[in-house]
């Protein structure tokens, strides 16, 4: 049954976000001060994420909080570059897509079938680089992204690793936590249900509800993809009537725009290789879509 809206409802919702307010607040407070990245990164808005991830919990949230912390202190994830990771995104296995969901979010592609190393730390590092610049591309007020996992391709060769998807997952849910939307899982063929039979036990329940299937010619899949996409900016791939083709040389110049603008928002005077950084990228020609545009 669906309620009627009443002003109470209203004052419960303002209640609601001042208590959410306090709790911001109180969390600031705990944590005591902080310097340098750490600061940038702690912004209202990434403790509203933890005190989320946590069920508002003060201590949990700060306890969170402080792990990411030390993390990204010691991976420096708002450090890497894209050079020190292109090799590893030449078979376009992750990549950010040119076109959004219906509520504007960033799309990160991911076609597993498509790996092309051998070195989870550099795989990780890599998938690390493109959820930063997921985050990068957020438009204002957003603060989450969807995942798109295309399995074509996927077999006993080229299978993530369980030690790998753990890594992975306790990567995103720890150190990335309200970032994701909904991950689609589209067509996943049977090697993949063994390894999901695993990997969905390291998951959190939050998490784990924002996994949907995704498959061909159902209905129920059809419609979901539909309530998140308009149908002509989805690659067919996805059950859309768009083309996607990645190009690695244009995604290249892109991401060295990005490393340009990220360099910025940290506060960091130069990015890229050591002969002074990407001269050449801050001029960069407008990379080719990756996907139409919409219409």
């Amino acid at each position: 049954m669906f309620r009627r809206w009443h002003s109470h409802d209203h004052h419960q919702d303002n209640s609601s976000l001042q208590e959410q307010d306090v709790k911001v607040n109180e969390l600031k407070t705990a944590l005591g001060p902080l310097s340098g990245a750490s600061s940038q990164y702690c912004s209202d808005a990434c403790l509203r994420r933890y005190l989320e991830a946590r069920n508002w919990n003060v201590d949990k949230a700060k306890k969170m909080l402080e792990e990411s912390i030390k993390w990204r202190s010691s991976y420096q994830p708002e450090k890497i570059r894209w050079h020190e990771v292109a090799n590893e995104g030449e078979s376009g296995k992750v990549f950010r897509a040119n076109f959004h969901d219906r509520q504007g979010r960033t799309v990160l592609i991911m076609r597993p079938g498509m790996q092309n190393t051998s070195n989870p730390e550099n795989q990780i590092r890599h998938l690390v680089y493109m959820l930063e610049n997921a985050v990068l591309n957020l438009p204002e007020g957003q603060e989450q992204m969807v995942w798109m996992i295309d399995f074509t391709g996927l077999s006993l060769s080229n299978n993530v690793p369980v030690k790998t998807a753990r890594e992975t997952i306790n990567i995103l849910q720890n150190h990335y936590p309200e970032r994701l939307a909904i991950a689609l899982l589209h067509n996943p063929p049977r090697i993949f249900e063994a390894l999901w039979k695993i990997v969905k036990y390291f998951l959190d329940t939050k998490t784990f509800n924002k996994v949907k299937f995704i498959y061909p010619k159902n209905k129920d899949s059809s419609e979901l993809m539909s309530s998140y996409f308009d149908v002509e900016n989805l690659p067919a791939e996805f059950g859309g009537n768009a083309k996607m083709q990645y190009d690695h040389e244009e995604f290249s110049r892109l991401m060295a725009q990005d490393d340009v603008k990220t360099a910025s928002v940290w506060g960091y005077e130069k990015v890229g290789h050591s002969n002074g950084g990407y001269s050449r990228a801050e001029v960069a020609p407008e990379p080719l879509s990756l996907a139409p545009p919409a219409s």
